[in-house]
């Protein structure tokens, strides 16, 4: 029996070694879309989540409001209020007129989708689970430390201390539209953090310079969220905050995304041609609490396949340069809040941690 077989069939639960059950599934290489093709019906155990966070979704209240949607094209003073607003209260926004064609958006979502919808044996030329493989394909990073795994491929294209890739390192079937897209948001990626700056009430440059995330620092992720049997039982991302300065979010029109704020998860609705924008844990640290970065997931669906593709600006794990809160937000009335650190211990943490334990536990300073 291959391990695609042994994962369809669903053992009595005395027998239930979910050890195996993630090795068989890791071992196959063909990922969650392989299970779908081989015709499962239900889910195998390893994706079932724990029946007390099943629980818990009870005490979560249901919203209809709204992330803010900030216009780039208004003139730069109403940005920057709109921007810090968003950024204080909420971590999350939705960006509109940001310069990016639809054509770059809609190619890149299409050449995520035929990497991960092309034959099962090119994408396992990718599949990688070595840390510093810049390009690789995979499911769940954190597949053996998490209590359920999630419903989700993922195609990794990391920067690391690099302005480029060689275009050679990128899959075929996706490298033109990849590169048109990492260039357009990397210039939309420096803007923001020019604009967050003035929210902050700091030069431009400032946060820039401080997270180094451009030229490298960047990393991309093209998610690939097929339609699930029984999604009410498992998630496509579970709930967790990102490990980065910036995070800047392309999503298709399926939806699911959502950011927990007051105790309420609020859908973010899925708007043509915009932009999903949050703030990640070390801007939070950094800018000692006056922006936030929330918890977010995303939902299984049976509707599918979802595409998406989050570009994190994290800054450059190999250099040793330590980061804290800005001094010039700091004073006898707002302290420093949190630890220093460098992005290589940022980094090591997050990949010994499951997805949903926030960074920022690790670097507060306790009262």
């Amino acid at each position: 029996m291959n391990n695609m077989s042994s994962l369809k069939q669903s053992l009595p639960a005395q027998d239930y070694d979910r050890t195996t059950e993630l090795k068989a599934f890791e071992q196959s290489k063909a990922g969650v879309k392989g299970l779908v093709d081989s015709g499962i019906q239900t889910l195998p155990r390893i994706f079932i989540r724990p029946a007390d966070e099943l629980a818990a979704e009870q005490n979560y209240a249901q919203s209809n409001l709204q992330v803010p949607v900030i216009d780039l094209g208004e003139k730069s003073d109403t940005i920057t209020s709109e921007l810090k607003r968003a950024s204080k209260d909420w971590g999350f926004f939705q960006v509109v007129n940001h310069g990016i064609s639809l054509d770059v958006l809609d190619g890149m979502l299409d050449g995520i989708k035929k990497f991960h919808e092309q034959d099962a044996e090119a994408k396992k030329l990718f599949c990688s689970s070595d840390r510093a493989q810049r390009v690789k394909y995979g499911s769940n990073v954190d597949l053996y430390r998490s209590r359920a795994a999630n419903w989700r491929d993922t195609l990794t294209i990391s920067l690391g201390d690099a302005d480029r890739l060689e275009p050679d390192m990128l899959p075929e079937i996706c490298r033109d539209s990849a590169i048109k897209y990492i260039n357009e948001v990397t210039k939309l990626g420096e803007t923001l953090f020019e604009l967050l700056s003035e929210a902050l009430g700091l030069q431009p440059d400032h946060l820039g310079a401080i997270a180094e995330c451009i030229p490298g620092g960047r990393t991309f992720v093209g998610h690939y969220y097929p339609a699930c049997p029984e999604p009410d039982l498992t998630m496509g991302t579970s709930t967790h905050t990102d490990p980065s300065f910036l995070t800047i979010l392309l999503q298709d029109q399926i939806g699911g995304l959502q950011v927990l704020h007051e105790n309420q998860y609020i859908n973010i609705q899925p708007l043509a041609g915009s932009l999903v924008v949050n703030i990640g844990d070390m801007l939070q640290i950094i800018s000692n609490d006056e922006f936030i970065s929330p918890e977010h997931r995303v939902l299984a669906n049976r509707a599918g396949p979802r595409i998406s593709v989050a570009g994190f600006f994290s800054g450059v794990a190999s250099t040793d340069k330590v980061y804290g809160p800005i001094k010039e937000l700091l004073s006898e009335n707002s302290p420093a809040r949190y630890k220093e650190f460098t992005v290589r211990e940022y980094i090591s943490k997050f990949f010994t941690r499951p997805i949903d334990k926030s960074g920022l536990d690790e670097f507060n300073l306790q009262d």
